[in-house]
């Protein structure tokens, strides 16, 4: 996948200034897609140039002229043609799971210090997804949502992050675990 098509997709709910792309970035396409904002800018005139997508002038009283962004019908095709294209698996890229393949070899206490901010991090965005999840389907249940709402993509993927996230809180924890408890078994031999 490139930058392009996650653009286009972040794109799909209506017009974005590119700092509103940012910040759309950060709570929705940031799950499955990370792009640093000069990247997103830069992705911005390329894909309007490429005619996917289109953009318009907004001048405000009290602060600089902004552009909104939209999807053009080629984007919209060029979406269509990347859906349609087989997706290739996924793998993890994590150096932190390099540093536990070394952990019978190296200072665990680093390791348990790292592994506790890493269980941090992801129970802060866990929360952050249940809020997000909770705004996208209001007063509705999510199996009612999930049957009738405007937009499940989103919703879906947001659905992913937070398995994700709590997914590594729990192994996380639990490598803590078992790290803490060979320290004991090693300490009394």
């Amino acid at each position: 996948m490139a930058l392009r098509h996650a653009v286009l997709a972040a794109l799909l709910d209506g017009e974005l200034s590119g700092y509103q792309l940012t910040k759309a970035f950060d709570l929705g396409v940031a799950n499955f897609w990370h792009a640093q904002p000069q990247q997103l800018y830069a992705e911005l005139t390329r894909l309007e140039k490429d005619g996917l997508i289109a953009g318009r002038a907004v001048v405000q009283e009290t602060r600089p002229t902004k552009r909104l962004f939209h999807v053009t019908d080629a984007g919209l095709a060029e979406l269509e043609e990347f859906t349609a294209a087989s997706a290739k698996p996924s793998f993890i890229r994590d150096d932190l799971l390099v540093k536990i393949q070394a952990a019978d070899h190296v200072d665990t206490e680093a390791l348990i210090a790292q592994l506790t901010e890493r269980a941090a991090f992801a129970q802060a965005k866990i929360g952050l997804f249940g809020k997000v999840l909770r705004t996208m389907r209001g007063d509705r249940t999510e199996e009612e949502f999930l049957l009738h709402g405007h937009r499940i993509g989103p919703y879906l993927t947001c659905l992913r992050g937070l398995a994700f996230e709590q997914g590594n809180r729990d192994w996380c924890e639990h490598t803590i675990t078992v790290l803490r408890d060979r320290q004991q078994t090693h300490a009394r031999h």
